[in-house]
C-alpha cells in the first residue's frame, strides 16, 4: 500500500493541526450545511449487498458475544463467572491477556475475499476498531495494533488488497466511541484494570459510571482528550486505508461527539475529493444531518420503501456478531428473503459474518455464504443495479419497522411478493414458491377502474430465473397469473416480467 507523509503522524497536535488544514482548504467545511451538499457513491446505489465482518479479541474467548470484553467484568454475568472458570482472577488474567492468544494463524486474505465473492457481495466491511480498543490495522497512535501485538500482520490492509483484487469495495467500521466506558466496570473490584490510567493505556479511559445510552446529553462526557484521540484515530483510517464506506457505531450520536463527528465528515470527504474516489459515512439513530451520509438501521429495516438510499446491517446469528460456540444461525432462505424486502425499499444489505479466532470460518457460515451466493449466481439481475418499482410489496405478510426487530423469522405465504425494477423489466420475488406451481401477481392485474389501473403497460412475456421451462401468463382484474407446473425450490421465485 502506497505510504503517504500523513499516515505518519505520532504527535497527536500535529495531526490536529493537518485536520483542520485539510477541513480549511477543501470543499467541505465541518458544518452540517456544507455537509450535506455530499452525494451517495454511484458504487453504493447498485451494489445492493455488502458482508460485515466482527472478528478481533473478543473471537478468542468465542463466549455468548462480542461485548465479552465488557460482560467479563460486570461482577455476576455468565461471562464473568466463565471468565474465571476458565482463565482464573481477572487481576491475573484481564482482557489485554487475549492478545497473546490471537495470533489469526490461519487467516487468509484471498481465500476471504474468494469467499464473499463468490456469496455475491459487492463491498466488504471489517470492523476496524471494535469498542474493546484493539486496532486491527497499522498505527501511529497506539501501540495496540494487530501489525505490532497478536498477529502482527496489518489485517485491514491485507483483506483491503485482497479484496480490491476481487473487484470488491472496501471500507471500514470503527465502534471506538463507545471504548470510553465499555470496560469501565473492571474498576469496581480486584483486576488488572487499575488507576492511573493515561492515554495510550489499552483501557484507558475505562469511566467507571456508564451513562443512560437512552440520553444524547449524558454525563459524564467524555474528556477533550479522548474525543481528540478518537477523531485522530479515525483519520488515520481515513489517510491510510482510503475507505469508500467508513462505517459508525451507535453512541455518536451523544452531544459530546457532534463537533469531532462534523471534522470526521468534512475530512473524510475532502480527503475523498482530494485523492479522486468515491465514499461516504454510514450513521445511526440520526447521529448526522440527513443528506449527509447514509442511514443505517442495525438490525432492522424500514416497512415501506424510502425515496432515499440506506442500509440496514444485520448478522448471519441472531444472538451475536463475532463467532461463539453457542451461535443461533439464521438460514440462507431467511437471508435472502431479507434481501429481496430491503431491496425493494431501495436499501442495501450488510450481512456481517464472525471468523474464528485462528481465522477460518465455521463450517455453518461457509454453507450460508455459499447457498446465498448460489441463489445471486441466478437471480442476481433482480437484486443488483435495480431502482424501486411503483409498489415494493403484495402479500398478507406485514413487516415490523425498526431496530433490533429480527430476533425471529418470518414466515412468508405464496402471496408474497417483493418488487424491484431493472434491464426494462418488472422483477416480482415469490417469497414462498408455491406448491402447485400458480403464481398470482395482483399489482400487475388490469383494474377494472380505467382511471386506477393497477398495472397499464403491455407485458410481452414472463420468465422465471434459473428455469428452463417457459410459463404460461395471462392478464385479468385479478392479477397477472402466471402458471409453471415445474417450479420447485425452498427459496424465493423470481418472476422477470417484461413489459413496454
Amino acid at each position: 500500500m502506497e505510504q503517504h507523509s500523513h499516515f505518519q503522524f505520532t504527535n497527536k497536535e500535529d495531526y490536529l493541526k493537518e485536520i483542520d488544514r485539510v477541513i480549511a482548504q477543501g470543499p467541505f467545511k465541518d458544518d452540517w450545511a456544507s455537509l450535506t451538499a455530499f452525494q451517495i457513491p454511484s458504487w453504493f446505489a447498485g451494489a445492493k449487498f455488502g458482508i460485515f465482518i466482527h472478528w478481533g479479541l473478543y473471537s478468542v474467548p468465542a463466549f455468548n458475544n462480542e461485548w465479552y470484553s465488557r460482560n467479563m467484568y460486570i461482577q455476576g454475568t455468565p461471562e464473568y463467572e466463565h471468565h474465571i472458570k476458565t482463565y482464573g482472577p481477572h487481576k491475573d488474567f484481564g482482557y489485554k491477556d487475549f492478545i497473546p492468544l490471537f495470533t489469526a494463524e490461519k487467516f487468509d486474505p484471498d481465500h476471504w475475499a474468494e469467499t464473499f465473492a463468490k456469496a455475491g457481495a459487492n463491498y466488504v466491511i471489517p470492523v476496524a476498531e471494535h469498542h474493546d480498543g484493539f486496532q486491527m490495522y497499522e498505527s501511529s497512535l497506539s501501540d495496540y495494533n494487530a501489525v505490532k501485538m497478536g498477529p502482527k500482520r496489518d489485517i485491514l490492509g491485507e483483506l483491503k488488497k485482497a479484496c480490491e483484487k476481487q473487484g470488491l469495495v472496501v471500507g471500514a467500521s470503527s465502534h471506538r466511541a463507545e471504548h470510553h466506558w465499555f470496560m469501565g466496570n473492571g474498576k469496581d473490584f480486584d483486576s488488572d484494570i487499575k488507576e492511573p490510567l493515561s492515554c495510550g493505556d489499552f483501557y484507558w479511559p475505562s469511566e467507571q459510571t456508564q451513562p443512560d445510552m437512552q440520553d444524547l446529553f449524558a454525563k459524564p462526557y467524555p474528556s477533550r482528550e479522548f474525543l481528540e484521540d478518537w477523531l485522530c484515530r479515525t483519520c488515520e483510517i481515513i489517510d491510510r486505508y482510503e475507505p469508500k464506506l467508513l462505517y459508525f457505531d451507535w453512541w455518536i450520536q451523544h452531544e459530546a461527539y457532534k463537533p469531532y463527528l462534523r471534522k470526521i465528515t468534512a475530512y473524510c470527504y475532502n480527503r475523498a475529493t482530494e485523492k479522486g474516489y468515491q465514499t461516504a459515512i454510514c450513521y445511526k439513530h440520526d447521529a448526522m444531518a440527513f443528506g449527509s451520509g447514509i442511514v443505517d438501521v442495525e438490525r432492522g429495516k424500514f416497512a415501506d420503501a424510502k425515496p432515499y438510499l440506506w442500509q440496514t446491517d444485520t448478522a448471519i446469528a441472531r444472538n451475536s456478531w463475532c463467532y461463539t460456540a453457542s451461535l443461533d444461525y439464521k438460514s440462507s432462505n431467511e437471508i435472502l428473503c431479507y434481501l429481496l424486502d430491503v431491496v425493494s425499499k431501495n436499501g442495501s444489505l450488510l450481512l456481517n459474518v464472525g471468523p474464528k479466532a485462528d481465522g477460518s470460518f465455521a463450517d455453518e457460515d461457509a454453507a450460508i455464504l455459499r447457498e446465498i451466493g448460489d441463489w445471486l449466481s441466478v437471480n442476481g439481475e433482480a437484486v443488483y443495479g435495480t431502482k424501486p418499482w411503483r409498489h415494493a410489496a403484495e402479500g398478507p405478510t406485514k413487516e415490523a419497522e425498526g431496530q433490533f426487530s429480527d430476533s425471529s423469522a418470518t414466515s412468508y405465504t405464496k402471496e408474497d411478493f417483493r418488487f424491484t425494477a431493472g434491464n426494462g423489466c418488472i422483477y416480482a420475488a415469490c417469497l414462498r414458491c408455491p406448491e402447485d406451481g400458480e403464481f398470482l401477481i395482483r399489482s400487475l392485474g388490469r383494474s377494472a377502474d380505467p382511471n386506477k389501473p393497477n398495472f397499464h403497460g403491455i407485458i410481452r412475456n414472463v420468465e422465471i430465473l434459473g428455469f428452463s421451462e417457459k410459463p404460461q401468463f395471462s392478464v385479468d382484474e385479478a392479477g397477472l397469473r402466471v402458471t409453471a407446473k415445474d417450479v420447485k425450490s425452498n427459496f424465493p421465485i423470481v418472476c422477470k416480467v417484461y413489459v413496454e
